[in-house]
């Protein structure tokens, strides 16, 4: 690849303390406050969004895990410029190569069918609609702090903050919320190992045991790492337990994969990690380089029931332009090994996470797997409250230095979300991790810092 553009950019450029007076003049007009923490992309390219005052901010977050591959990628750039002079609707030949090419990076042996839409909400829409039609069952199982999307089915599978579904109610019925294993903070207050997996067996023993006919269930949906509430990694044999528990009573198992997927945590998908094939996986965000798509992959048999056939459509679902952009995502992350560097790079960002751990009292847990690290922050090391509001000052100071992070969490908690582009080098990291260090020391008390006398 070229250096050319900001491409070859290795530290952000703050040129006037942001937001400059074009931002504010643009925030104003919008209704937005000047405290809005979100670079206005004036131009984007790789890791880096320049706004219309010419600061060069470096995206930690990838655009919420939506870039992968980087803002505007060479191959995707120029992919689409060729498709577009083409064709702007119908069904094309990348529509078919594509579900072709989602067959064999999705894990499972097994054939596959793809369906697809045109974000990560619609996509898991799909996915309860087909495991519903399939089982002929009407029960769906997810996890507290779950973020699975806005419409109206992704809203009830989620759980992630109360505003979500504050005023729109009743939601879709049939959908039992249950424990996730967030260890550092567990909701029946065991440690693990010794916990033995209280909350994954609280399924079987309580929920089928009282209120839920297992029989009756058509699928469990989960985040491999569940996302929004804290980038929750979960711990070694909870989903193989899960998997085997759905397969003692005929549960459908679908992997929402809507963030973690496309190279993601070090591998092409999360739950690779754990060796699960799950029957239905949920893809979105990093699927085509920055353009609308979104699909659900699943076991080929699902969608058919003796003459009938599984149908959930979008006039815009399989868009040509998503579809291109989707197979040259997949070629890039092949071609350029960025599933592998996800994984070098991440395990590096992570080590040094852990030694800034060690040094500020701020930081309560570090967590994650390749390029998906999620550093939780609080108040007061032995108790583990919850640091809203340092939390929030860090990533303001972060964003004076140019370096654009968000916090996010579920359960009253706030993490800090670390997820750049897989492209980044482990010099740009560097450079990200001075500036985060500066903007901890920045917020963190005297009393919290760790120093040795």
């Amino acid at each position: 690849m070229e250096d050319k553009g900001l491409w070859g950019l290795k530290a952000p450029k703050i040129v006037v303390e942001p937001p400059g007076p074009r931002v504010r003049g643009l925030l104003e007009a919008a209704g937005l406050p000047p405290t809005f923490l979100q670079p206005i992309a004036e131009k984007a390219e790789g890791i880096w969004i320049r706004d219309p005052d010419g600061n060069v901010f470096m995206d930690f977050i990838s655009s919420r895990c939506v870039v992968n591959i980087g803002h505007r990628h060479p191959k995707i750039v120029k992919v689409l410029s060729r498709k577009i002079e083409q064709v702007t609707h119908g069904l094309t030949v990348e529509r078919l190569r594509l579900e072709e090419e989602l067959a064999k990076v999705t894990p499972g042996s097994f054939p596959k069918k793809a369906s697809y839409a045109l974000s990560g909400s619609a996509a898991n829409d799909c996915s309860i609609k087909l495991a519903r039609w399939a089982t002929r069952r009407p029960y769906i199982i997810s996890f507290a702090g779950a973020y699975h999307g806005v419409t109206y089915g992704a809203l009830s599978v989620s759980s992630y903050l109360p505003r979500m579904v504050r005023g729109f109610g009743p939601n879709v019925p049939g959908i039992y919320n249950m424990p996730y294993p967030y260890c550092y903070r567990c909701p029946f207050g065991l440690e693990n190992p010794d916990c033995d997996l209280r909350c994954l067996r609280y399924i079987e023993e309580y929920a089928f045991k009282s209120y839920i006919p297992p029989d009756e269930v058509a699928a469990i949906t989960f985040e491999p790492i569940e996302g929004d509430a804290g980038w929750i990694v979960p711990p070694d044999g909870w989903l193989k337990g899960l998997k085997e528990l759905c397969e003692r009573h005929g549960i459908l198992l679908i992997a929402e994969e809507v963030q973690t997927g496309f190279g993601r945590t070090g591998r092409w998908f999360a739950c690779e990690h754990w060796g699960l094939e799950p029957e239905i996986i949920v893809l979105g965000k990093a699927m085509a380089g920055g353009i609308p798509m979104s699909a659900i992959v699943a076991r080929a048999d699902l969608f058919e029931r003796g003459e009938d056939r599984f149908y959930h459509g979008h006039t815009f679902g399989g868009h040509p332009l998503g579809c291109a952009a989707a197979l040259a995502t997949i070629e890039v992350i092949k071609y350029e090994e960025l599933v592998e560097n996800a994984e070098r790079i991440g395990a590096h960002i992570k080590r040094q996470l852990e030694e800034m751990k060690k040094e500020h009292g701020l930081i309560g847990d570090v967590r994650g797997k390749g390029l998906l690290i999620g550093v939780e922050i609080i108040k007061e090391e032995k108790s583990k409250t919850p640091g809203l509001e340092e939390a929030d000052k860090i990533c303001a100071s972060a964003f004076r230095r140019g370096l654009y992070i968000i916090n996010m969490g579920a359960f009253g908690t706030c993490t800090l979300r670390i997820a750049p582009p897989l492209v980044i080098t482990k010099e740009q990291a560097d450079v990200a991790l001075d500036i985060l260090e500066e903007a901890i020391s920045e917020v963190e008390p005297l009393r919290m810092r760790k120093i040795e006398n």
